[in-house]
């Protein structure tokens, strides 16, 4: 050490020699000193080499040493300033974030409430449904549930809910971290939300002391208190209070209240699949409930079964026998403390999922406020009841269904979905799609005069065949040339199929949609005799917009829902809006009064002005009557569930109607539909996109022997009556001479509706039997047009006239 010292002590020494040397003119190393300029002094020639060679000589050692010892003589810088230093800066970030996190942690410890509370805690009246007048129609409490202990729960039923909501529930402590993992890369991966992160425990918690925001707060507040609970409490405990108390759908809360619900049987004598479906529910009671979407709880059921399976708790021979069993449903209703009008709130209840969040369901304590008015409701039961009980097995039809709406605001005042709740609990009002029949010829026809044609004109009824779809009258007898009204009085099939296509698809499925049609239409010829299905609170809706002089208004039953602190969570709104021209509805108005004064609908003459449409399906499969006075619109439909023919009228569905409605209108004051326009210079107020088809025929007006003849292939209408060359309408405002619409799509059509009988002085001509010939083909020279399908035939029914009532 002491040699070194001493070695270093002469590089120092030499070094500062070096320094103290006359500096040269080779520049130093040195930086911290400027440079100085100096005077050029003339030196004598001879000593000029000299001197140089001296100088160069002690620069060269000098910077030779000074790079030896820089390393070891170079001056110690001090430390930075704190606040330049970046370790400083993320060491004080760190630890303000922890110290914020604890004190949000106490923060939000001390506002959590006392987990001791789940031993007693129990749901407030979990859901009061109240008629318009306030008198409470259903009431679901404490009192009417079952609650079992966890060993009353099957193995089976404890396996599939840990499989389905919590597989880790053994082995975390009340938050699944990993279980939040896998549920967000298995959400990234598909795109949607198909896992959820929540324990069965953070459930629990939620359920029993938290509020239904979506927050983070609430989620951190969850976790707190699932921690604190499973501190607390044995895992069995938990998963017992679970059982009991998760929101299962269709008014159900707890596994005993959804096994009665769905399949009117207690949780021990539930099998495999029946208990994989009932664990699927949780997530979305309302997507996933299999009285509302079959389908989708037979999905849900079968992911619930693979989750058994990989889990370990069912062998693989097990999950594909429960897989391959069909949905085998024998629903019941809850058990309540009080019920009133239960198909009315069976639509309640499955209206709330569209109002109220599914956090707000599962909380309970809801009251909804509706808009039923009850003595109506007992008028409608007792209506719908004796039409099944007096003419259905007289004219073999099991079930009825009634609809009754204010046409002003919407709001549903008597709802009947079938006769006798206790034996059958599907709606069949809201969910039963049926086809139409005649009803929806009204639709057809409201496009028609919207687009400017007008109702009387005239349109050739006789034998005819369109692209190889043959619509056929009542009894195949045909009256010649005819009106539109007196077409839609008489329910007359070929004119309404050549409406249609003048008119066009497109604006007549936009009409309906717009009237409040929301079923699936189908653009092909059948359409206007009613092929594609809807539901009778659709149809009676779209039939409210013509009450209503051309405004739609959303049917609802729903006018207010109150949480359990009285706080208004939703109150309804529903705008009228125009979707046809007052004009248009008018005169639709006028011409369905005519179908109850002198046509098919007269069984619902109830001694003031009444407009309607009969309607029937093939076969008789369906009967209808849809009808309205400017304060009530109502709609009536009789058939059978497994879709058998009847061999019954619509006429039976009008009287129905006419049954009801004679109660509801007492008091009520009479109002006359509004003003009829004139026919003169009308405009359309949309306009018509016209079918152009490939191949049309008509025949004679006498009654059918065999095949339609091809005297006449033209245009179908009358030449020489309003409907002029120009189309009876504005060429500028309602039609478009170039927007022709393609035949009939190339889709198999559906069944074609059958026509309802015409009234009893109306005695159809007997068709002689013969064999029909093939359709004439076209010529081979012109252009090839994609083909439209051949529609069935509707074969002709053979309906009796109806009975005047």
């Amino acid at each position: 050490m002491a040699k070194f010292i001493s070695r270093l002590r002469g590089f120092s020494a030499k070094f500062n020699n070096a320094e103290s040397a006359e500096p040269g003119p080779i520049a130093s190393n040195d930086q911290s000193q400027p440079k100085k300029r100096r005077k050029k002094v003339p030196k004598p020639p001879g000593k000029r080499l000299k001197s140089n060679v001296k100088q160069l000589s002690t620069q060269a050692v000098a910077r030779v040493e000074r790079s030896r010892l820089a390393p070891i003589l170079r001056p110690f810088r001090g430390p930075k300033p704190l606040h330049q230093n970046r370790l400083f800066w993320l060491g004080l970030g760190l630890t303000s974030g922890i110290c914020a996190l604890g004190i949000g942690w106490w923060s939000l410890e001390s506002t959590l409430p006392d987990t001791g509370s789940i031993f007693t805690f129990v749901r407030d009246g979990t859901l009061t449904i109240k008629a318009a007048d306030g008198t409470i129609l259903q009431q679901s409490g404490p009192a009417t549930r079952e609650k079992l202990t966890i060993r009353q729960f099957p193995k089976n039923t404890v396996e599939a809910f840990i499989a389905a909501e919590d597989r880790r529930f053994y082995k975390h402590k009340g938050v699944d971290y990993q279980g939040i993992v896998r549920a967000a890369l298995s959400n990234v991966v598909s795109g949607d939300l198909v896992q959820g992160g929540s324990t069965i425990t953070q459930q629990v918690a939620r359920i029993v002391f938290l509020n239904q925001e979506r927050s983070i707060t609430r989620k951190l507040k969850e976790a707190m208190l699932a921690r604190e609970l499973e501190r607390q409490m044995p895992k069995e405990q938990i998963l017992e209070r679970y059982l009991n108390l998760v929101y299962l759908g269709s008014g159900a809360y707890g596994v005993a209240d959804a096994a009665w619900v769905y399949f009117s049987k207690p949780v021990d004598k539930l099998t495999l699949p029946e208990t994989a479906m009932i664990a699927g529910l949780p997530p979305a009671p309302s997507v996933y409930s299999p009285l509302v979407n079959p389908d989708s709880a037979v999905k849900r059921r079968n992911v619930v079964l693979q989750r058994m399976f990989d889990t370990g708790y069912i062998s693989k021979a097990e999950m594909e026998t429960a897989i391959a069993t069909p949905l085998q449903l024998k629903p019941s209703t809850p058990k309540r403390l009080v019920i009133e009008a239960p198909y009315f709130t069976s639509y309640i209840q499955q209206e709330l999922p569209k109002y109220v969040s599914p956090e707000a369901l599962e909380l309970g304590g809801l009251t909804v406020e509706t808009t039923l008015n009850r003595q109506w409701q007992k008028t409608a039961e007792k209506a719908i009841k004796d039409a099944v009980e007096l003419d259905g097995s007289a004219e073999g039809f099991s079930q009825a269904a009634l609809v009754s709406l204010d046409p002003r605001n919407g709001e549903v005042k008597a709802l009947v979905g079938g006769n006798g709740y206790g034996k059958s609990q599907f709606n069949r009002a809201t969910q039963a799609q049926r086809q139409p029949g005649s009803t929806f010829k009204t639709l057809v026809y409201t496009s028609a005069i919207a687009a400017g044609f007008s109702p009387t004109d005239g349109y050739l009824d006789a034998q005819y065949t369109v692209d190889g779809y043959k619509p056929q009258n009542y009894g195949k007898t045909y009256r010649g040339w005819v009106s539109m009204r007196d077409a839609l009085t008489y329910s007359v099939n070929v004119v309404a199929v050549k409406v249609l296509i003048d008119v066009g698809f497109d604006p007549v499925v936009k009409m309906a949609k717009d009237m409040g049609i929301r079923s699936k239409l189908m653009p092909t010829y059948s359409l206007a005799l009613g092929a594609s299905e809807v539901n009778l609170l659709e149809l009676t809706s779209a039939y409210g917009t013509l009450a209503a002089q051309g405004n739609a208004v959303t049917p609802h039953g729903i006018t207010r829902i109150l949480n359990r602190q009285g706080q208004v969570l939703y109150s309804a709104d529903f705008k009228p809006k125009r979707v046809v021209d007052k004009g248009t509805a008018s005169i639709l108005t006028w011409m369905l009064e005519g179908v109850v004064q002198s046509g098919t609908g007269r069984p619902a003459q109830v001694g003031r002005p009444v407009a309607g449409k009969t309607g029937t399906s093939e076969e008789a499969r369906d009967l209808w009557f849809i009808g309205y006075i400017p304060q009530v619109v109502t709609g009536v439909w009789l058939g059978n569930d497994n879709n058998d023919p009847t061999w019954g009228t619509s006429g039976t569905a009008a009287h129905t109607w006419r049954e009801f409605m004679t109660k509801v209108v007492q008091g009520m004051p009479v109002q006359k539909f509004p003003e009829l326009p004139s026919f003169e210079g009308r405009k359309g107020s949309i306009k018509a996109k016209p079918v152009t088809p490939k191949r049309e025929l008509s025949g004679s007006t006498a009654p059918e022997t065999g095949a339609a003849n091809s005297e006449s292939s033209g245009g179908g209408y009358d030449s020489e009556s309003s409907y002029d060359s120009g189309g009876g309408y504005d060429s500028g405002g309602g039609y478009d001479s170039g927007g022709y619409e393609d035949a009939a799509p190339s889709e198999p059509a559906p069944e074609p509706a059958a026509e309802e009988a015409p009234p009893s002085d109306y005695a159809p001509v007997e068709e002689a039997p013969a064999e029909e010939a093939p359709v004439e083909e076209a010529p081979a020279e012109e252009a090839p047009v994609e083909e439209a399908p051949a529609e069935p035939e509707p074969p002709a029914d053979s309906e009796p006239a109806p009975p005047a009532f």
